[in-house]
């Protein structure tokens, strides 16, 4: 890999992709290149080696059976463990964001997650399925998080994490909570993807892996459109 230009891994797309999750990877990688970024974006399979020096890596939702696999390769393989522990940002998305905790449950038996976030998960009494809004951390300094969920888990935040977001409408972690947080990991329940309907997340990535304080601003009426499009049809009526 480069070292000039920016590394983006999406992990393991044969496993884990849903409701169109690779559109992140590609709404990054948009975002850096429209800016002048130089940008080297990685597919990594599950049957290939996790590289530990890559910029920022992204997993999405998925099916019980491969978030299971997917978290055993990845304890096994331990590169991603080294890349955070190096400093490296992560989006987790819904099935990605269950196993980057201590635990999880796929096919009624607990799992041993990453333990890259101070969560747990475990199921509900419902499936959460439909639009999810939620006001996001003010620390983060980001507007209103908007995406679709569609999940039988609920995740329980330890003292080491904090939510990504208050909960305005959905269900999230727990009809109060949604995502979390902690260093450079952001874990969401929201696909849509993610990205696409909150690109100032897109861009909170960005600096944290360029080191860059701002960036250049972008045309962002089409994603404006789309935000207000699904926020309004997360509000009340």
């Amino acid at each position: 890999m480069s070292t000039e230009a920016l590394r983006i891994v999406w992990i393991y797309p044969d496993l884990l992709s849903t409701y169109g999750d690779r559109g992140n990877l590609l709404i990054l990688a948009h975002r850096a290149a429209a800016r002048g970024i130089p940008v080297e974006t990685y597919e990594v399979r599950s049957d290939q080696r996790m590289p530990a020096t890559a910029d920022i890596y992204l997993i999405g939702g998925g099916e019980d059976g491969p978030q299971a696999l997917a978290a055993q390769r990845l304890i096994t393989d331990g590169g991603l463990h080294r890349a955070v522990n190096q400093g490296s940002s992560v989006l987790a998305i819904c099935a990605g964001y269950q196993l980057f905790g201590h635990s999880f449950f796929a096919k009624g038996a607990k799992c041993a997650g990453l333990g890259l976030l101070d969560i747990t998960s475990d199921r509900g009494t419902s499936r959460a399925v439909g639009e999810l809004r939620g006001d996001i951390d003010p620390r983060l300094g980001l507007p209103p998080l908007t995406g679709f969920e569609n999940h039988g888990g609920r995740t329980h935040l330890g003292a080491h994490a904090a939510p990504l977001a208050r909960v305005t409408a959905g269900i999230g972690n727990d009809g109060q909570t949604e995502g979390a947080w902690a260093g450079k990991i952001l874990g969401t329940y929201s696909h849509g993807p993610a990205l696409a309907r909150n690109p100032a997340l897109a861009d909170l990535l960005l600096r944290w892996s360029t080191g860059a304080d701002r960036l250049a601003p972008l045309d962002d009426t089409w994603a404006d459109r789309l935000r207000g499009e699904r926020l309004a049809a997360a509000s009340p009526a």
